[in-house]
Formats: C-alpha cells, sequence, structure tokens
C-alpha cells in the first residue's frame, strides 16, 4: 500500500512559479512510476506529467511541455512538478498519482493504483 500526500497548491501569479510536492510512503518508492494529473474546474481529470521509475524518463501533455517539469527524489520518496509560467488554464486541482513498475500509458489515469487527495492551484491572471 503507498499513502500519497500533495502539498504546496495555492495562488499564484500568471508567469510566476510554483512547485508541488508529493511525498509517498512505503521503502519501494524507486520502483513506483509518478504521475501528476489535473482536475479544471468542470472538467474532467486530465494528464499533466509523468516520471518513469526506471531510467526516470519523463513524458509531458503538450498544453504543458516547455513550462513544466517533473522530478524526483528517491532518497526522500518525493516527486515534484515544477510549474513555470502558469497561466490561467492551469488552474485546477493538482493529483498525484503512483503505479508500480509501469513502463507504458503513463499518460492514462486507469494505469495508476495510488492516489493523493489533491492540491488545489489557482492561477490570477
Amino acid at each position: 500500500q503507498v499513502q500519497l500526500v500533495e502539498s504546496g497548491g495555492g495562488l499564484v501569479q500568471a508567469g510566476g512559479s510554483l512547485r508541488l510536492s508529493c511525498a509517498a510512503s512505503g521503502r519501494t518508492f524507486s520502483s513506483y512510476t509518478m504521475g501528476w494529473f489535473r482536475q479544471p474546474p468542470g472538467k474532467e481529470r486530465e494528464f499533466v506529467a509523468a516520471i518513469r521509475w526506471s531510467g526516470g524518463s519523463t513524458y509531458y501533455a503538450e498544453s504543458v511541455k516547455g513550462r513544466f517539469t517533473i522530478s524526483r527524489d528517491n532518497a526522500k520518496n518525493t516527486v515534484y512538478l515544477q510549474m513555470n509560467s502558469p497561466k490561467a488554464e492551469d488552474t485546477a486541482v493538482y493529483y498525484c498519482a503512483a503505479a508500480f513498475r509501469l513502463g507504458s500509458g503513463m499518460g492514462r489515469e486507469v494505469s495508476y493504483d495510488y492516489w493523493g487527495q489533491g492540491t488545489q492551484v489557482t492561477v490570477s491572471s
């Protein structure tokens, strides 16, 4: 069982920066592919970014590519989402997710086994 706790959400001005963190419980964090998803107001949840468990390859939604960066610190059991130059349309509840040794389908919600409770990010324009 893996428990995920997001933090770092809040209000940020468009063009600023914000870093989300997701702390995971357990001793096998390095064996989990980690993903970030978000749910904008009135919309369905969507993929944002993922970092593979082996090799650390990263994947991004087109809408955030070049602005957001996902990274992980296996020693701290934590995955991060650095949000640079956020836009009003990035306003959403952001969720962290984990999948054991996931190697493909990282953009699909159904690929993930564990989810955090979410953290609100509001971008003011």
